[in-house]
């Protein structure tokens, strides 16, 4: 069943990238060459921007896939970790000291922010720390980053850096380069390799904990695993293109269905499906009329993942009455 499953989405994807590539406010007709500019539209500005969606989109689904095992928790999304807003607190500060002038800087500080809420989560969950301590103090780390951005935009030292900083803060995949696509791949590579790595030992805590331990599971291992795997993809995500949410919750509850519900197979059925649904959001941000701009990514795909959630609290709901 996954097998099948992981050749519909590749097809999926085969049919999407030519698409998206075609498709925006200008849209270039294949079969008239003359389009003027075409090749530049192509090769600097949509090819960088599809590949970056699929890259952000295959690590933001694998890491919810991930997390929900982790947590046992089908409510579950990598930003409750603290990672997200770590990362995002860095762009903030790079952006409220200027380096963000520089091209390299940006995505830096960023990382540098995940690294620190990686280590910041590691030391307060601590070695024997269990999934309860794990998931307040990811929580914790949440609200503490929120309120330093919170703090560095009403301290914000010009209104063009209060501007960067929130419109950054929305979430987008538009002016991308080359640049932030070879920046977010290792990493975000790196993490996906690293949760599928933890894939076993998510099936055996899918037991409990106490069970798992009698498999031979190291609670140390997997939590470091866990921190590391989604630290790497969520950190590189945000580096490159802002908070961009949901995803990571969606994408394993549409994908959990068609598998046998092993944390172990949902992490690569996710990170396809997550690659396609940024790849087709972002193609219907670029495509939708407004005339103040284009609508942001992440706005767009809260205004779906807000309902999308309502509707997982309503049927749990039922369930429980």
């Amino acid at each position: 069943m996954n097998r099948r499953l992981i050749l519909i989405l590749l097809a999926a994807l085969v049919v999407a990238v030519p698409l998206s590539l075609l498709a925006g406010r200008v849209w270039i007709d294949p079969f008239a060459p003359e389009t003027r500019n075409a090749s530049v539209i192509l090769m600097q500005l949509r090819l960088p921007r599809a590949a970056l969606a699929l890259v952000l989109g295959a690590g933001l689904g694998a890491s919810g896939a991930a997390m929900q095992g982790f947590l046992r928790n089908p409510l579950a999304d990598p930003g409750l970790f603290g990672i997200a807003p770590g990362a995002a607190l860095g762009a903030v500060l790079s952006f409220w000291t200027g380096y963000a002038a520089s091209a390299w800087l940006l995505p830096v500080f960023a990382l540098i922010g995940a690294g620190g809420a990686m280590a910041l989560l590691a030391l307060i969950a601590g070695r024997e720390g269990g999934i309860a301590l794990f998931t307040l103090a990811g929580l914790m780390i949440s609200s503490l980053a929120g309120a330093l951005m919170s703090l560095a935009i009403s301290l914000s030292p010009t209104p063009f850096a209060m501007s960067e900083i929130v419109t950054w803060l929305m979430g987008t995949l538009a002016d991308r380069s080359w640049r932030e696509v070879w920046v977010a791949t290792p990493f975000t590579l790196a993490g996906i390799g690293v949760l599928m790595a933890a894939g076993r030992s998510l099936d055996a805590l899918t037991l409990g904990e106490a069970a798992a331990r009698s498999l031979g599971v190291d609670p140390r291992r997997l939590q470091g695993l866990m921190i590391a795997g989604i630290g790497l993809t969520v950190g590189a995500g945000v580096a490159v293109a802002g908070i961009i949410g949901f995803v990571g919750l969606m994408v394993p509850h549409l994908v959990r269905p068609l598998t046998d519900r092993r944390p172990s197979s949902l992490i690569v059925p996710s990170a396809l499906a997550g690659a396609l649904l940024l790849l087709v959001a972002d193609c219907l941000c670029r495509v939708l009329p407004l005339t103040g701009g284009e609508l942001r990514l992440g706005i767009a795909l809260s205004l779906l993942g807000a309902p999308f959630f309502l509707a997982l609290l309503l049927r749990m709901r039922r369930g429980l009455a």
